[in-house]
């Protein structure tokens, strides 16, 4: 535990939208995955179907004699996912029932669950930004020319677990955070609205601008995959940095910092 004084590192809106991103994202990476299993194959271009060879992932069940085998083909190559994917409990399924929401075979309710989470993850998004930019919080998160000099440091730092406790963030914590509240997260929005005929009605250039909505699902699905290693590595560091110092932060605002001055 750093021996610094304390200080209100994290705001109120701050905490109650990190909360609300991670409720919201664990129910839309299970319920996307039960939407993946109605048409558990990925691929690129407007079009799909028996006459397109356009598919860069697809998980399915062959049978093989009498045992019923579990099949990952990426780009043309395939991997024996018995158990895993494809097969689980002896039966034809792409993801297993643990990692689904609902756990059976439930398309209509998975969409319901996604949409809702979805849309609660895009309000608290907006608002996040309209406060942030209004309170200076956002300037925090945007790299700087110092930072970015300070980057080798930084990631040498990390290697060697030297993880500072700072008042600000860290050149690669800005940068990381940056990358999902400006990138990662509108981009999951954006090709999650592509997919949408509704939209596409009312907005027929977002479709364009992602070549199809085929390429769309396929953004959308590696985006989630992203995301997924962006949060085990985030646990990882609260659990290296210190996590009752880290999750103080984010319960009640106060931090732990390492003594000296802060930004």
């Amino acid at each position: 535990m750093p021996q610094g004084p304390l200080v209100y590192r994290q705001r109120l809106l701050t905490r109650i939208t990190h909360w609300a991103w991670a409720v919201s994202l664990f129910f839309l990476m299970l319920t996307g995955l039960q939407i993946f299993n109605a048409h558990p194959s990925l691929h690129l271009g407007t079009e799909v179907g028996f006459d397109y060879d356009n598919a860069i992932l697809e998980i399915f069940a062959r049978q093989k004699g009498d045992v019923l085998q579990g099949v990952t083909r990426v780009f043309g190559v395939e991997f024996d996912t018995t158990g895993y994917l494809g097969v689980s409990n002896g039966e034809a399924r792409a993801i297993p029932a643990a990692l689904t929401i609902p756990s059976g075979q439930g398309l209509a309710t998975g969409r319901v669950i996604h949409f809702f989470f979805a849309w609660a993850l895009v309000g608290t998004l907006v608002l996040w930004l309209a406060a942030s930019a209004l309170n200076g919080h956002l300037r925090q998160l945007i790299p700087t020319l110092a930072d970015l000099r300070a980057l080798p440091r930084d990631i040498s730092d990390h290697a060697r677990l030297r993880l500072p406790h700072g008042a600000g963030y860290s050149v690669l914590q800005k940068l990381a955070y940056a990358s999902v509240l400006f990138l990662a997260l509108p981009l999951m929005i954006l090709t999650g609205l592509s997919m949408s005929p509704g939209f596409n009605a009312a907005a027929p250039w977002l479709l364009d601008l992602f070549q199809g909505r085929q390429t769309a699902r396929t953004i959308h699905f590696l985006t989630m995959l992203a995301l997924l290693g962006f949060f085990a590595i985030h646990i990882a560091m609260i659990l290296l940095a210190g996590p009752l110092n880290e999750m103080r932060s984010m319960l009640t605002g106060w931090y732990r910092t390492d003594g000296g001055k802060h930004d």
